[in-house]
Parts: structure tokens; sequence; C-alpha cells
């Protein structure tokens, strides 16, 4: 079984956002809820069953911190998240 932990990239499996890298913003026993900041904002995640979505082995520090630390995550600190990962996934 795989671990999720809030402020973890993943990609979807399913639906419409398939294919596109998400964050996670919260956890419960079988749902994951994402957003990625443009299309899916944090003042509406969207909810979605663990299986229909792919770990990627990335987590992004700050934005755990502040997920933990329960403070105030904008749409553009996801952007920025992903668009960081997605950079250094394209040269590197």
């Amino acid at each position: 079984m795989f671990d999720y932990s809030e402020g973890q990239l993943v990609i979807s499996k399913a639906g419409r956002d398939k294919g596109r890298i998400l964050i996670i913003l919260h956890i419960n026993s079988d749902y994951v809820y994402i957003a990625d900041g443009k299309t899916r904002k944090i003042e509406q995640p969207k909810v979605k069953k663990k299986k229909h979505v792919q770990i990627v082995n990335y987590i992004d520090k700050i934005l755990k911190e502040k997920l933990e630390n329960s403070e105030k995550i904008n749409n553009s600190d996801i952007r920025k998240a992903i668009e960081k990962y997605t950079r250094g996934y394209c040269l590197g």
C-alpha cells in the first residue's frame, strides 16, 4: 500500500483531469482532496478515490509545512509547486 501525504504531487489516472498533476491537500480513509491552482482551486478541491491517482515521488516541502501548520495556502502556491516539479523533471 502506498503512503499518501499532504503536499505530495499526484497524477490523475481517471476522469476529465486524467494525466494532470495535482497536489494533495487533505486525506481521509478512501479519498484524497486535490487541487492544481488553475482549474481545481483550493476553495473547491477535487475529491478522488485513492485508486484513481498515481503518487509522484515528490513532496513540496514548503507547501507540506504550511499544510501541517494550518497556514493559509494560495492557489499560486500550488501552481508554483507544480511548476517547480515540472521544470525539474523536464530539465533533469
